[in-house]
């Protein structure tokens, strides 16, 4: 993979990973959850009247919903604390992450939006930028609409699937005009309503297709019923996560399950018509964005507390805690929050993470840094995220002196020692800059190019890192 095609590195000085000096010691938290907050935008926009979203996450996937509900005639109103000027292209610092007792806050993050439905009156534009949920949630919103809604982002966008909710939504009556690409950039034009009914989908590219789908079924005629049909989709808590809050909005969901499916999870899903209501929705914090920080506590054999571990969610924290203890960590949650103590020396791996795959590239770092080889599979659809996350990770590793393969659904990685030998590419993907912080905490010298692309989720990320750093005895 050639790096300077893929990685805008010019635009700052790269970012001079930290180096830990010793065992960790570091209690925490992590802003919202931005699939938690992106559902609600969408579930508050089709309310019955306004509601609040308490901690939410500010950063550019969740300002870009914010943008593009707005742009459909929602109001976002983000509080008096949010920097005026903050757009989905250059986001306000928010994210309200901060480290306990260093007095270190990063951002100013509002401790509520209020969402009041509404619908434009004029066609409209939408910038999805390059975020998964924008793409894929928003169009079939745009279907409930009176005028007609282009969607355009980020180059990187027209390679992103999203074919399968375009001929779902035609299949269920929209008119969509996307010059046979079945790709951004394409136009949907609103008739004020629509029939829903039953849809067949094949969501093994993501489980966001489905998800999608079924935010606004509640507001079309008929209901819906989503079918899934083709490979096993990916991230199935995050579908459990829209079924979980669309029930708590006052949707009626059901689930049906094929006799033959292997691991009995649902693969149809019926939702009623029927309104939404206004009750407010608390985001969790977001467990995804809590594995760069446990991961320092693994690498360096420190121990890292995150305090708000939500005690029931729908994210994958279960799948977390399970590939960090057969990696040698010991993890207790509690009252307190979830503690993670790392081993003496790590483990190497075989994991299927299909239901945890955001988690793969912090993951792949730690096992770069083990003492045995290991094996993660499940993942091949993160050839489609930010980048062919793939190719970037095996390639920077590698450049590093490491040894990871792909396969056409994982990699295989064998440790090695390690050196910084150039700037590490982070090909616009936030989830490559915190695989790089790990990283750098015990290479010395790793610098890391465009780290702003962080904001995507985590805009103080490299802020919370280096005070977690500074709690170290």
């Amino acid at each position: 993979m050639d790096t300077a095609r893929q990685d805008p590195g010019g635009q700052a000085p790269p970012w001079a990973a930290p180096q830990a000096d010793g065992p960790l010691r570091a209690r925490l938290r992590v802003p919202g959850s931005k699939s938690m907050t992106n559902r609600a935008l969408v579930l508050a926009a089709l309310a019955a009247g306004p509601a609040d979203i308490r901690n939410p996450l500010q950063a550019r996937d969740t300002l870009l919903m914010a943008g593009a509900l707005r742009a459909l005639g929602a109001t976002v109103h983000m509080g008096a604390t949010v920097h005026r000027g903050a757009t989905a292209d250059a986001p306000a610092t928010g994210g309200s992450a901060t480290v306990e007792d260093t007095g270190i806050t990063d951002g100013a993050g509002a401790p509520a939006w209020r969402v009041s439905p509404g619908w434009a009156a004029s066609d409209t534009r939408v910038d999805v930028g390059n975020a998964g949920t924008v793409m894929r949630f928003v169009p079939p919103v745009a279907a409930l609409a009176s005028v007609a809604t282009e969607f355009h982002g980020d180059p990187r966008a027209s390679q992103r699937p999203v074919g399968a909710i375009i001929s779902a939504l035609r299949e269920l009556g929209a008119v969509i005009d996307d010059g046979g690409r079945g790709a951004i950039p394409f136009t949907v034009h609103g008739a004020g309503s629509l029939a829903g009914g039953a849809v067949t989908v094949d969501a093994s590219a993501s489980s966001q297709l489905v998800s999608g789908l079924l935010l606004a079924a509640p507001r079309y005629d008929k209901g819906l019923e989503v079918r899934h049909r083709g490979g096993r989709a990916p991230s199935a808590p995050h579908i459990a996560m829209t079924v979980q809050m669309l029930r708590d909005a006052g949707a009626t969901v059901e689930t049906a399950t094929r006799e033959s499916a292997p691991d009995a999870r649902p693969d149809t899903w019926f939702v009623h018509p029927g309104p939404l209501g206004d009750r407010p929705i608390t985001v969790q914090p977001d467990v995804v964005n809590t594995m760069p920080f446990l991961a320092a506590a693994m690498v360096t054999g420190g121990t890292v507390t995150i305090l708000g571990w939500p005690a029931v969610t729908t994210q994958p924290a279960g799948h977390i805690l399970r590939v960090l203890r057969e990696m040698g960590a010991d993890c207790a949650a509690g009252p307190g929050g979830l503690t993670v103590t790392g081993p003496t020396a790590l483990r190497g791996i075989t994991a299927d993470l299909a239901d945890c795959s955001e988690i793969s590239m912090v993951l792949g770092a730690l096992a770069a840094l083990a003492g045995s080889p290991s094996v993660l599979t499940g993942i091949g659809h993160q050839r489609l995220q930010e980048t062919d996350r793939l190719a970037a990770l095996a390639t920077e590793i590698n450049a590093l002196g490491g040894d990871v393969t792909e396969r056409p659904g994982g990699l295989e990685i064998r440790p090695r020692p390690l050196r910084a030998s150039r700037p590490f590419a982070t090909y616009d993907d936030h989830r490559l800059v915190m695989a790089a912080a790990v990283l750098g905490l015990v290479l010395p010298g790793l610098r890391v190019e465009n780290v702003a692309t962080v904001g995507k989720t985590f805009p103080g990320f490299t802020s919370a890192w280096a005070a977690m750093l500074e709690r170290a005895p």
